[in-house]
């Protein structure tokens, strides 16, 4: 299965055509795993062409006491998303989370996340105007919405009768799917309107109160008829998954990624290391709502409680997968916490037994092979796109990494 490659990034003044433009004096962190080390790096029409000592170039940028590193990238956000309170969110106008997102995505840049994988919010129009440089923002998958079953993590039911869920429009199908083949017509439809990867609730959640993180949803043969059509398509499933059970099942259907992975056991574990399957942790997402209700927002009490019961049981989950070996790819569920805050990830990361060199392995090489992307973006060779994050400093000390950020480049271009 080969993801979607993406199309020509956003562009904030395009480099003369053949012109040699030469990073010069300061180090390379390539995202490969290496330890950084004095480099040249050249940079002509859009591509990295060179990597060496004493390169030259036609215009040159001083790189003095600067280390180079490759784009980041989150593998799980939401750009139309700026907050979780619930009252806030049914008062706003419908189409004031489009001009948010112009903010969230710059937030997002600002911080050298120049790629990401959208889990839900953000539509075809979201993405063209990106790629298409009316706005800036990083390069996107999209996932439209989040496939669930009735009663699950996406259903807005409410014991008042009334449904909040507020993301579906002409831009983002209603997702709320049961049996085999209302989920074949889902997949079919969520293609049809642009997605790049199908996103499912495997699992209950923490935001939605009338489900629990332990319960599994669907049952196999759903899960199954889910990756066969996405396949057909041509495209990856990411799967919402708390709950062991649901974990296990999406693992046996062949999902790409498990996102958040709370409640893993040894068996899954193993499943996933014998399949492949990735992990994306957002292990700030729990604590992202816990200080979200405690600086007053309106959240339903019940998911309050969930977040404050999952938070360690979540890192204890990470831990072990870390231990073990599992493939790991950085995500953090903003939208859920705030957008631009996505590289405080990479601490909790390290607190759960990932070295700062893996974590931000975690954030470019590993990130980019989960997408499908690692013959573009990811590491610092010759070749490849010139998606470039310029750091004061040590870029090895993760917990200030996003307050270090000097500039940031895409296909060579200065964005930030």
């Amino acid at each position: 299965m080969v993801s979607p490659m993406l199309p020509d990034g956003p562009r904030a003044g395009s480099l003369t055509p053949m012109t040699r433009t030469l990073f010069s004096g300061g180090r390379i962190l390539d995202g490969t795993g290496a330890e950084s080390a004095d480099a040249d790096l050249v940079v002509e029409d859009g591509l990295i062409a060179e990597i060496g000592p004493t390169l030259d170039g036609d215009d040159i940028v001083d790189m003095a006491g600067k280390t180079i590193l490759p784009g980041l990238f989150d593998c799980h956000t939401h750009v139309t998303f700026s907050h979780i309170d619930t009252m806030r969110r049914i008062q706003t106008p419908f189409s004031y989370r489009f001009y948010e997102a112009l903010h969230n995505l710059d937030a997002t840049l600002r911080i050298g996340i120049t790629t990401i994988r959208d889990a839900g919010g953000a539509d075809l129009g979201v993405k063209q105007a990106v790629s298409d440089g009316l706005i800036k923002g990083p390069r996107m998958q999209i996932s439209l919405g989040m496939i669930s079953q009735t009663g699950g993590h996406g259903d807005g039911w409410m014991p008042a009768g009334v449904n909040l869920r507020l993301e579906s429009h002409p831009g983002v199908p209603n997702t709320i799917v049961d049996g085999v083949d209302e989920m074949r017509q889902k997949v079919r439809e969520l293609v049809r309107m642009g997605a790049d990867v199908i996103k499912v609730a495997v699992s209950g959640g923490v935001l939605s109160p009338r489900d629990k993180p332990t319960h599994a949803h669907f049952r196999q043969e759903e899960l199954d008829v889910l990756v066969e059509e996405a396949s057909a398509a041509g495209i990856w499933v990411m799967a919402h998954a708390q709950a062991t059970p649901g974990i296990k099942n999406a693992i046996r259907a062949g999902i790409r990624s498990i996102d958040h992975g709370i409640y893993l056991d040894d068996e899954a574990i193993e499943m996933m290391l014998a399949r492949g399957t990735w992990l994306v942790p957002t292990l700030v997402a729990p604590r992202g709502v816990i200080a979200a209700a405690d600086a007053g927002a309106a959240i339903p009490e019940a998911s309050v409680a969930k977040a404050r019961e999952v938070a360690e049981v979540h890192h204890a989950s990470f831990a072990k997968a870390v231990e073990a070996g599992v493939k790991i790819a950085m995500g953090t569920d903003s939208g859920v916490t705030p957008h631009g805050d996505n590289l405080r990830e990479l601490a909790l990361m390290v607190s759960g037994g990932m070295s700062p060199m893996d974590a931000l392995v975690a954030t470019t090489r590993s990130a980019a092979e989960l997408m499908g992307l690692d013959d573009e973006l990811g590491t610092l060779e010759p070749g490849k796109r010139a998606d470039l994050v310029i750091v004061e400093g040590d870029p090895l000390d993760v917990a200030t990494l996003g307050e270090r950020i000097a500039a940031v480049y895409q296909d060579g271009a200065q964005v930030i």
